[in-house]
């Protein structure tokens, strides 16, 4: 509902540039894995299995090509569903993009050149580990970097997590610190993940330094170049930032003249022009 309403501030130029930008169109609507990770590419980061009611590029939205789409009930059996998820299995298994649960638990596809920036602010460094992860993370890191990949069940086995709901806790604290990484997807003979270190896939792009101010800056540079605008709290859901960081990060794109500030919390891409400007701080002082 959220995402609904923050559309609603939106003037339809806006809609229209991110319906180009984000495939939300039936003319560009994705079919294959190829498709699956130009889309990445090109947009920097976008969330897996959202629909209309979250905010931001979706994977799900791009297979749908359509702007209002909304994921059904009955998931096994819609198509479009399906089909995103052959291809989340494919993207995951070809290694060329990011893939994994980031910060608040968010599964997101990352461009391979926004991965330094995601890990200056949610990564956790290797002489960090042991301050910052729990003792079963520790654990489970000891065993994958002896064995560099392996299936949940054993991974869960030889880590000594015995129990299923701790196992996924830790995965998704390891995701999160961007250390552990699914890296493919097996069916048969019974479902399962292989795990692996994501510095094993992307090596160059988590050893690149980068400050907490340029990681904001860019991250936020990223969003904006596919939205075109955003509204208060938009980047910040659709990233896990918090507000204030959001803030700083759009506040050092209107310094160096990327963006132009609308209104308190909504800032336009400065190529746009005025187009629509008057418009949007209208339906902001309204909402």
């Amino acid at each position: 509902m959220r995402g609904q309403r923050a559309s609603r501030l939106l003037p339809p130029e806006i809609e229209e540039y991110r319906d180009a930008r984000w495939r939300r169109e039936n003319t560009a609507c994705i079919e294959t894995v190829v498709q699956a990770e130009e889309f990445i590419e090109r947009i920097g980061f976008a969330a897996c299995l959202t629909d209309a009611r979250k905010p931001g590029p979706s994977l799900y939205v791009a297979v749908c090509g359509r702007r209002d789409a909304t994921m059904p009930r009955n998931v096994q059996k819609d198509p479009e569903s399906s089909h995103t998820w052959i291809l989340k299995d494919e993207v995951m298994r070809r290694g060329s993009v990011y893939y994994g649960k980031l910060a608040r638990g968010k599964a997101m596809f990352l461009a391979p050149r926004m991965i330094p920036y995601f890990r200056a602010l949610w990564g956790v460094p290797r002489r960090e580990e042991k301050k910052r992860l729990s003792e079963a993370a520790l654990r489970v890191l000891r065993v994958l970097r002896k064995e560099w990949e392996m299936g949940t069940a054993d991974l869960r086995l030889e880590s000594s997590v015995s129990d299923r709901k701790r196992f996924t806790q830790v995965l998704d604290e390891l995701q999160t610190a961007m250390i552990v990484v699914p890296n493919e997807v097996v069916y048969q003979p019974r479902f399962s993940y292989l795990w692996g270190l994501a510095e094993e896939r992307f090596p160059e792009e988590l050893a690149t330094k980068v400050d907490r101010h340029t990681a904001l800056r860019e991250i936020a540079r990223c969003f904006l170049a596919g939205a075109g605008m955003t509204v208060p709290g938009e980047l910040a859901r659709v990233t896990a930032l918090t507000r204030p960081e959001a803030g700083l990060g759009n506040g050092a794109l209107v310094e160096e003249g990327y963006a132009v500030k609308v209104a308190h919390g909504t800032y336009r891409l400065a190529t746009l022009g005025a187009t629509g400007s008057r418009m949007c701080v209208a339906c902001v002082e309204k909402g």
